[in-house]
């Protein structure tokens, strides 16, 4: 009696443990899919790009033929205009990753568009904000520095050293 419940306590522990892998497994892949789902929602939440108003502001569509283009378009964030400099010039490019292509302005088309979109100018006055703010700081730290190389003791006299 001893030597089989021994066996049946053995496949008890046994067949627990196995449920308990089990349920890590299924809790794990549920984890995994609603990962996904989130994911592919969040992909699928892009907005839609509407060729004639880029094509009608003067942009001009420049398809990704090469592997590498492909991926730096779809790594551009969706819905939104990006500015980048090529040969001191500015231009602004808004990224069509679904078809693998990107509109690209420059200036003039931009300002055409931000008159047309002007919900997207608060970001825009926000970033012109914190520049301002920048250079206020600069100017201030040139001050402090220009202040201190002029003052070897940094304000300091024989008197505050205790001589």
């Amino acid at each position: 009696m001893g030597l089989g419940s021994a066996n049946n306590e053995r496949n008890v522990s046994v067949s627990n443990f196995s449920k308990n892998k089990l349920a890590r497994l299924v809790e794990a892949l549920g984890v995994l899919l609603t990962a996904a789902f989130v994911t592919a929602g969040a992909a699928a939440a892009a907005p839609s790009v509407d060729e004639t108003e880029f094509t009608s502001l003067g942009f001009k569509t420049l398809v990704a033929t090469t592997k590498v283009q492909q991926d730096w378009v779809r790594g551009l964030q969706p819905g939104k205009i990006r500015a980048v400099q090529r040969t001191g010039k500015k231009f602004f490019i808004y990224p069509d990753a679904s078809n693998n292509r990107i509109y690209v302005g420059g200036p003039a088309e931009y300002e055409s568009y931000r008159k047309l979109h002007p919900e997207q100018q608060s970001t825009q006055d926000l970033a012109k904000t914190e520049s301002a703010y920048r250079a206020k700081q600069a100017t201030a730290m040139s001050a402090a520095t220009a202040r201190d190389l002029s003052d070897p003791f940094l304000g300091a006299s024989w008197a505050d050293l205790g001589w």
